[in-house]
């Protein structure tokens, strides 16, 4: 417990793990925009003082596990975050692919759990989320 963060007059600890995917499942999330796409929501929840401490991005859904403070609400930095990707995603291969266009990259709704003392656990997850849908695949084969 002793990674608490502040603000003003405020120690917290808020961390969250969210699951969000595009609209459809459709795997989009593959190649060279996976790649690209990486950075830019950690960059978007900075602009709103959060920080995703793990994250991974699935061929149909991201996982990240980040720091909110309690200023902001969940949905509303969720939301920043997906609707600002969606336009730069459509920004940058609008034209070249289809099925790419601002308003309908992302589904509407989204996953959220509060990680209270099963952090590492949740960490781990994450990190091992390709292996675990590779597994299962090979199940399902």
């Amino acid at each position: 417990m002793g990674d608490n963060e502040s603000i003003n007059h405020t120690k917290y600890e808020c961390k969250y793990h969210i699951v969000f995917i595009p609209k459809y499942r459709k795997k989009k999330l593959y190649g060279r925009i996976r790649r690209d796409l990486g950075q830019e929501p950690r960059r978007l929840a900075e602009q709103k003082e959060c920080r995703v401490l793990e994250g991974h991005m699935m061929a149909d859904h991201i996982h990240m596990l980040m720091s909110i403070p309690p200023k902001h609400s969940v949905s509303q930095v969720v939301g920043y975050i997906k609707g600002k990707s969606a336009i730069w995603i459509a920004r940058m291969y609008g034209e070249r692919q289809r099925y790419f266009s601002g308003q309908h990259m992302w589904a509407r709704g989204y996953f959220v759990s509060t990680v209270g003392l099963d952090e590492e656990v949740i960490r781990e997850y994450i990190k091992n989320q390709e292996n675990d849908d590779q597994r299962q695949d090979e199940l399902f084969d």
